[in-house]
């Protein structure tokens, strides 16, 4: 399947759950209403957030930007990106990786349209670039030197470490977040840059 089926694939899983699809330009969505949620108070184990949240902060992770294409024949539009710590390699063959996303992410509804994507993991000097594309609303590429991923055009940002370029495979559901299925067309590293990495709520660097 091309990147136009796969392209349509992601347009009628946005149909299914009720997301906008028009083929006219990409709006940047509003966000649910506070009380909107992804399951039903019936099915929470009863646990503290913060207190998930303090106990899985002790498990460090790496650091990445998804981004995806603007939209094709869509004058004005622009690439699609979000900082991502949820992001694993899931197969070797056939090669697959995966991310999570919020379902009130209004950055990937733009993703899921462009059905391809590309994972930027970043380096140990590159907060400041989370950060930028850590924030809703506000134009993430202002200044970010980026070319095209050889397969899908996907945003390859400068000084990166290491890039996976891929088209969406395949999307599940996993309570208030969207579990995100890419096969990888192509990838590439430099193999001798630090890893930016997340734990306890605060960036770090690996030290050996």
């Amino acid at each position: 399947m091309g990147h136009a089926g796969m392209a349509a694939t992601a347009v009628r899983y946005l149909r299914s759950v009720g997301a906008p699809t028009a083929t006219g330009p990409v709006e940047v969505l509003p966000r649910p209403r506070p009380q909107l949620r992804a399951v039903g108070d019936d099915e929470r184990a009863p646990l503290d957030a913060r207190e998930f949240r303090r106990v899985l902060g002790n498990f460090a992770t790496g650091v990445t930007v998804v981004t995806a294409p603007a939209a094709e024949g869509e004058p004005g539009s622009a690439p699609a990106g979000f900082a991502c710590q949820s992001f694993s390699s899931l197969s070797l063959d056939p090669p697959l990786v995966s991310f999570m996303v919020a379902r009130t992410s209004t950055t990937w509804p733009r993703i899921a349209r462009a059905g391809v994507f590309c994972v930027n993991v970043l380096g140990a000097d590159q907060g400041a670039l989370c950060r930028a594309f850590a924030v809703s609303g506000a134009d993430k590429f202002a200044g970010v030197v980026h070319d095209p991923a050889p397969v899908t055009g996907s945003p390859r940002l400068a000084g990166v470490p290491a890039w996976i370029d891929c088209t969406i495979q395949a999307v599940h559901t996993g309570g208030d977040h969207l579990i995100v299925v890419g096969r990888v067309d192509a990838l590439g590293a430099t193999d001798d840059d630090a890893p930016l990495l997340f734990h306890r709520g605060k960036f770090g660097t690996f030290a050996t």
